[in-house]
């Protein structure tokens, strides 16, 4: 049996679009996938409603509508849809919903690209579980394998993690695997990339034959869909096309700069408005965003950068500071790209352009999170002209020359 394709375009309740894999869209009703308007009427248990409303939803967003009730069904499911729009919560709420508490044993594992994510996915299902005693652990890398081990010891129902360190608890025999009943893959077009595939495979052997996986990403490129054939039975598939990713709160803005050396003197001029809110600057290497914040702090701005090969507990706390709006610019490498959520960031500048499409709508994506605004700034160099044009072919989106008076748009 073929998978079924659910566009997010019709909100008539009870029926849903296809999507075909050349991103045509046709139009007819669907048994089994119904478009939800609230979560009252999905069927939840009162203490996990209870904690969905404390955390200060209100009515589900378009993919939660229709996504919830397939993955509680047990079905596996493809969920993709642009940046900011609830995705974590989606399969968080639908995780909740299907575990036994009663049951001190891992139940579900969400596996995910950064350390980062996988921390703050820990933090929406323990938010949202608040009133259920749920036990959510995130099994990372860099952090104290004793730490992991007792945690693991005491009894836990969901995993949040990463996928190396992930494996080695599981190859300890200290992450059972004999109760998982659903794989969630976050950011999953990455996790089937060439860096994370071998693991994820290798951890899939561990896990129960009847396991139910889902997948979540903002884009999913063919290719990956592909791939998800070889793991996945008669999946639900809920897709956007690729032209209704770039989201409409996002105005987008390119920066003409001559010369490499040009770019610094335009992030300089443009510091005044970056500090009105939260801004993300984008490098595309480790050593950019260390000569970037030195040559920053030399000239007196105040700024947290943040890179991969940073120790654990140093990012962790430059994440904490930045939630915490005690730093309002951050200067980071693709670290950064996927998944994480501070809601007062609504600028976000691409120093350098990112080496691929995917990466562009992911960065953007870290600002006007769940429908707020946000503006972002790409940095263009005159070979880079073509690299932006491709970008708004591709995803049917249109990127100008910033305007002179930028901060009265940030403002907004």
């Amino acid at each position: 049996m073929a998978a079924r394709y659910v566009s997010l375009e019709e909100d008539t309740p009870g029926k849903s679009g296809l999507i075909s894999t050349d991103n045509s869209l046709i139009f007819e009703s669907t048994k089994g996938v119904d478009v939800l308007p609230t979560f009252d009427q999905m069927g939840l248990r009162d203490n996990l409603l209870r904690g969905i409303y404390a955390y200060g939803f209100e009515k589900p967003s378009a993919i939660q509508q229709r996504a919830i009730r397939p993955i509680i069904s047990g079905r596996d499911v493809t969920a993709q849809a642009q940046s900011g729009t609830g995705k974590t919560a989606t399969y968080s709420i639908a995780v909740l919903q299907r575990i036994d508490t009663q049951l001190r044993e891992i139940q579900v594992l969400v596996l995910s690209p950064t350390r980062e994510l996988a921390i703050q996915i820990q933090a929406v299902m323990l938010a949202l579980g608040d009133y259920m005693n749920l036990h959510c652990h995130a099994c990372i890398g860099g952090t104290n394998i004793g730490e992991d081990l007792r945690k693991l010891e005491f009894g836990q129902h969901v995993i949040s993690g990463t996928p190396g360190r992930v494996l080695d608890m599981i190859k300890r025999h200290t992450l059972r695997t004999r109760n998982i009943k659903m794989l969630v893959l976050d950011e999953a077009d990455e996790m089937l990339n060439k860096g994370f595939k071998e693991q994820i495979y290798e951890i899939y052997r561990y896990l129960p034959p009847s396991l139910q996986v889902v997948l979540v990403s903002a884009t999913l490129p063919h290719e990956i869909l592909e791939i998800t054939n070889k793991f996945m039975t008669e999946p639900v598939r809920i897709l956007v096309k690729r032209d209704e990713l770039t989201l409409e709160g996002i105005k987008q803005y390119f920066v003409s700069v001559e010369r490499e050396e040009w770019k610094f003197d335009t992030l300089v001029d443009l510091y005044d408005t970056l500090v009105i809110t939260q801004a993300v600057i984008f490098c595309n290497s480790r050593r950019k965003v260390e000569l970037l914040a030195e040559k920053l702090r030399e000239a007196n701005f105040t700024l947290s950068y943040m890179h991969g090969e940073m120790h654990q507990r140093e990012r962790t706390a430059i994440m904490k500071e930045f939630r915490d709006g005690e730093s309002r610019v951050m200067i980071t490498t693709d670290v950064w790209a996927r998944g994480i959520d501070v809601e007062q960031v609504s600028l976000v500048i691409n120093y350098d352009l990112p080496p691929n499409r995917e990466l562009y709508i992911h960065r953007i994506g870290r600002s006007g999170r769940f429908g707020r605004k946000g503006v972002a700034i790409n940095f263009a160099k005159d070979d880079d002209i073509r690299i932006l044009r491709d970008i708004e072919q591709y995803y049917s989106t249109q990127i100008d020359e910033m305007p002179n008076q930028i901060n009265e748009f940030v403002k907004q």
